[in-house]
């Protein structure tokens, strides 16, 4: 029997770069002329509300970028944003889609994502295609490394825990995972990752 019922992957630093770090801001923020901390100080609260879905993204931007007059759009900054997201190197979207062929599980996101940098990253870079769920912090209201958000996934896919497996690269939220009985693994590269699935039954052992 396949190890699994289901197997969620975080996002951003796991499938694609993370989008909207601190650096990935910085590189937006200098190419329209924006004093960085200036906008940091904004940022956060509105950025938070925005990753549960409690606010859009107008709002998000009217409250961290538009709080006075600006030369360029919305709509200029929004695709400066999603300009930011990328296969990240040494990640997992190939064993993603080595996984997704094989027919064997569920597959899923459990991850911290606005909703339309979610949309726009799932359709981009084919998730869409890949996840049958997608337990976002923006569709539940829950952020990573909250337990709620883990028990709120258990509630969903209806799985005992230890037949979920979850893969993120931050220590706080493979722990928190661990907690609420999944079996967690932190991801540091494919490489390893790969390892990893074939020693848990996951992906067949390369021969030779």
């Amino acid at each position: 029997m396949f190890p699994f019922d289901v197997i969620l992957f975080d996002v951003g630093g796991v499938l694609l770069t993370n989008g909207w770090d601190h650096h990935e801001r910085a590189a937006v923020l200098e190419k329209f002329g924006l004093d960085c901390a200036a906008f940091e100080a904004r940022h956060l609260e509105p950025y938070l509300a925005w990753e549960r879905g409690a606010i859009s993204v107008a709002a998000y931007l009217d409250a961290a970028v538009f709080n006075e007059p600006r030369n360029f759009s919305p709509n200029e900054f929004f695709a400066a944003i999603c300009a930011q997201s990328k296969p990240l190197p040494n990640g997992a979207l190939g064993i993603l889609g080595e996984v997704a062929a094989s027919h064997t599980c569920m597959l899923g996101a459990l991850n911290n994502e606005a909703r339309e940098t979610n949309q726009y990253r799932f359709r981009q870079f084919g998730l869409s295609k890949l996840f049958q769920v997608a337990l976002s912090s923006c569709y539940l209201g829950l952020r990573k490394p909250d337990a709620v958000i883990f028990e709120r996934a258990l509630e969903i896919l209806g799985r005992p825990p230890e037949r979920i497996l979850f893969i993120d690269d931050r220590e706080e939220n493979a722990e928190a995972a661990a907690k609420a009985g999944m079996k967690a693994i932190r991801f540091v590269g494919a490489e390893t990752l790969r390892h990893e699935l074939e020693m848990l039954g996951v992906l067949s052992r390369a021969v030779g």
